[in-house]
C-alpha cells in the first residue's frame, strides 16, 4: 500500500519534531541532523569524516535521547578486539553453561569513534551487523533490534595511526558528512551555555523507538516512478563508465538512494519521490562509494566533481506533482 498524503504529511510534521527537538542540543546544524534522521528512518548508517571536538557525541546522545532510545560509545585504538565490540561467550561455572555478555554494539544507536584507527580484523565485525542488524557468535544470531544505527567518525586518512576504510565497509554506510564548526551566531550561543556540558540530557523524547520503526515502514511505502528508478540505474551506470573511477556506485549503493529518497521525499510532505530528491542526496549518499583510479586522482580528479559532471550529462525525467 502506497503512503497517503495525510500519511506524508504527519511524517513531515513528526520529523520537523524530531529535527528541532535535537537542534536544541546541536546548534546550527539543521541540515546535518536532517541528513542523520534520513539515514535512521532509512534503516542505514552515517560517517562523519570531521575534526574533533564539533559535536558528534552530541549528535548521538541528542539522536537517543529524542528516541527513547539507547546509545553507547565505542573509541576505536589499534588494540581494540572485534569481541570488543560484539560481545563475547563466557562459560558460567554455576550453571554449568556458556552465557552470551552483549557488546557495546547492541545499542540503538552506536557512536564508532576514530573507526579508522583499528585493525582492518576489529573493522569486519561490523560488517554483518551494518547490512544485516545482527551478530553471530560462535554460531548463534542475536538481533540488534530496531532502530539501530551506526554512527562512525573518522579521521582524516592523512592523520598518523588511522587505516583506511575497506571499500565493503564505506559502502554499508548510507551516507557520509561532516558536521563542521558552528557559526558565529551558533558558536556565542555555545558559549553563553558553556556550563550545561551535555545538552542532550535537557531534551524530552519526541517519540518512542517504536514508533521509529513504524516510521521507517511508512516511508518504504512512498511511491518512486519507475521513470526515477531508471535515472538512477543511468546514473550509477555512468559512475562506473567514467574514466576517473575504478568501482562506481554499486548495486547496494543504489538500493540505499532509493530508500534515503523515500525518507527525504516523505520529511518535506510528499507520498512521491521526485529527481530532484536524488540530486539532493546525490552527493552525501554516493561519493564515498568511489574508488578513484589514482593517476586520475593524481590530476586532480574528484568523486565530487565526477559526480557533478555526470548529475549534469543524464537528462533527469520530467518531475510530477503527484504519485
Amino acid at each position: 500500500m502506497t503512503m497517503t498524503i495525510e500519511q506524508a504529511e504527519w511524517f513531515a510534521d513528526t520529523f520537523e519534531k524530531l529535527v528541532a527537538n535535537v537542534g536544541q542540543a546541536v546548534l546550527g546544524k539543521e541540515h546535518v541532523i536532517r541528513l542523520t534522521f534520513t539515514a535512521m528512518l532509512a534503516e542505514g548508517h552515517v560517517l562523519f569524516e570531521d575534526a574533533p571536538g564539533t559535536g558528534k557525541t552530541s549528535l548521538a546522545r541528542a539522536l537517543a535521547a529524542t528516541v527513547q532510545g539507547s546509545n553507547n560509545r565505542i573509541q576505536f585504538t589499534p588494540d581494540l578486539l572485534p569481541s570488543d565490540v560484539t560481545g563475547v561467550t563466557i562459560y558460567d561455572q554455576k550453571t554449568q553453561k556458556f552465557e552470551f555478555h552483549k557488546g557495546p554494539i547492541f545499542n540503538n544507536i552506536v557512536l564508532a569513534d576514530e573507526i579508522n584507527r583499528a585493525s582492518p580484523k576489529t573493522q569486519s565485525a561490523l560488517l554483518e551487523v551494518m547490512e544485516e542488524s545482527r551478530v553471530t557468535v560462535d554460531g548463534v544470531t542475536y538481533s540488534a533490534g530496531r532502530p539501530f544505527m551506526v554512527m562512525a567518525t573518522q579521521n582524516p586518512i592523512e592523520q598518523a595511526g588511522t587505516y583506511r576504510l575497506p571499500e565493503a565497509q564505506l559502502d554499508r554506510f548510507l551516507i557520509k558528512t561532516s558536521i563542521g564548526y558552528p557559526d558565529h551566531a551558533s558558536t556565542v550561543r555555545l558559549l553563553g551555555g558553556s556550563n550545561l556540558k551535555d545538552r542532550s540530557k535537557e531534551l524530552s523524547a519526541v517519540i518512542t523507538t517504536q514508533a521509529v520503526a513504524d516510521m521507517a515502514d511508512l516511508a518504504a511505502t512512498a511511491h518512486i516512478d519507475t521513470a526515477v528508478l531508471e535515472y538512477i540505474s543511468r546514473l550509477c551506470e555512468e559512475t562506473r563508465n567514467a574514466p576517473e573511477t575504478r568501482l562506481g556506485v554499486s548495486v547496494r549503493g543504489a538500493l540505499a538512494m532509493v530508500r534515503a529518497a523515500k525518507v527525504w521525499a516523505a520529511s518535506q510532505g510528499r507520498n512521491f519521490v521526485l529527481p530532484d530528491d536524488i540530486k539532493e542526496l546525490a552527493s552525501v549518499v554516493w561519493t564515498h562509494r568511489f574508488v578513484m583510479d589514482p593517476e586520475a586522482e593524481f590530476s586532480g580528479a574528484t568523486a565530487e566533481a565526477v559526480l557533478t559532471r555526470i548529475l549534469t550529462d543524464v537528462a533527469a525525467p520530467q518531475q510530477r506533482t503527484n504519485a
